[in-house]
């Protein structure tokens, strides 16, 4: 079978450095993280050492200001960076993406003390990020939350159970999102939690389908004590805080489900010139060559609206309704590329010999994580009519 390599995007970015940055990030990749990608994500092995290397050269805290070891880079090129890391291997790229919302509420909510104490670590200290929203019974209704900061004195006690957290167990800091006052939006505060508290602990890795190599887990506050220093924003800012994360939140998982996608479509691209029946490439075939132009043309469209989103964001204007569109429509367009590229490949596409099964397994869990594609249809709909009636 031919060799083809895949083609780089065609970026039109907005600067030299953006350029040299994403050329950076692409051979990185393409050196240090995808080639090791099937085998550690078959044994499950988490890659910290690629999130150390990360760190080491800035590419952790990008969108953050350079004032606190941040890059200063817009969302538009931080996003496609995201994209090349995940389509590198999405363990890797979601990570990141996490590690951002668990930097976010510091870097946007805290006081300028706060900000300097802590994030120059968090952005280029070697420190790995996880954010505490989502509960074993408040998953998609997250206003319901549960878990408890009670006041003593100059220190909050955290004590409950956060379920389906992103580097549960390895994190250096938690975000965590507790019940502070009363029932509701209004009674949730924000915390940020070392990873060594004592009373904190991880439950055993969830048993997933796909992204093995991404430790998913349920981790438990017991009487975690956190000096009020550490709450973020004010008392009972938390849940707008958490919303303001989440809108961020996802672009970046749209970025990486593109990402993903576009390694499946350069996958079966190469399979697709090189594999030969019938006395010619199965690529010269006009119903696979159709098959083809529309997984291409569903990153395409994914791509363009996640970074149409990205720049209402890097101008300051309302983004969210986009953020959930970009979601939405990029997560939906992985799941069938991913599954396209299998049927492509056929048989081998079935295997592990391949890559593809493993993208299609792992495109799945981006239609659920960061907010449901059924909630992003909500919440694109709130903004189209305005509330649902009660």
């Amino acid at each position: 079978m031919p060799d083809r390599a895949p083609q780089p995007v065609d970026r039109p970015m907005p600067t030299d450095e953006a350029r040299d940055l994403l050329s950076l990030v692409r051979d990185l990749g393409r050196r240090e993280i995808a080639p090791h990608a099937a085998d550690e994500e078959d044994t499950g092995h988490f890659p910290r050492d690629v999130f150390t290397l990360l760190s080491e050269a800035g590419l952790l805290g990008l969108p953050f200001d350079v004032e606190y070891g941040g890059g200063g880079q817009p969302y538009e090129v931080y996003l496609q960076v995201l994209e090349e890391l995940a389509a590198a291997r999405l363990t890797v790229g979601l990570g990141v993406s996490v590690h951002t919302l668990a930097c976010h509420a510091l870097a946007t909510y805290g006081s300028k003390e706060q900000r300097a104490e802590h994030l120059p670590a968090m952005l280029g200290g070697g420190l790995l990020g996880a954010y505490c929203l989502s509960e074993p019974a408040s998953g998609s209704d997250a206003a319901s939350l549960r878990t408890k900061a009670v006041r003593e004195g100059d220190d909050w006690v955290i004590s409950g159970t956060k379920a389906w957290i992103t580097h549960g167990g390895v994190a250096d800091f938690y975000t965590v999102l507790a019940r502070s006052g009363g029932e509701g939006a209004r009674g949730i505060s924000a915390y940020l939690v070392p990873g060594d508290a004592a009373g904190l602990s991880a439950a055993a890795p969830e048993r997933k389908m796909g992204m093995k190599g991404s430790p998913t887990a349920q981790v438990h506050f017991d009487g975690v004590r956190v000096p009020d220093a550490r709450r973020i924003g004010d008392e009972g800012q938390g849940f707008a805080i958490a919303l303001s994360a989440l809108d961020s939140g996802r672009l970046g998982i749209a970025a990486c489900a593109i990402g993903l996608a576009q390694a499946a479509l350069d996958t079966a691209l190469e399979y697709a010139t090189g594999r030969r029946q019938f006395g010619r490439s199965i690529i010269d075939f006009q119903g696979l060559r159709f098959m083809l132009a529309d997984m291409a043309t569903q990153i395409e469209a994914g791509r363009a609206l996640y970074l149409a989103a990205a720049r209402l964001r890097d101008t300051g204007r309302p983004f969210s309704k986009q953020a959930a569109m970009a979601k939405l429509l990029c997560t939906d367009a992985a799941m069938k590329v991913t599954t396209d590229a299998v049927q492509v490949l056929g048989g081998y596409g079935y295997t592990a010999d391949f890559p593809v099964e493993r993208y299609m397994r792992e495109a799945k869990v981006l239609q659920i994580v960061e907010g449901t594609n059924q909630i992003q249809r909500m919440v694109i709909a709130r903004h189209l009519a305005g509330p649902a009636p009660h």
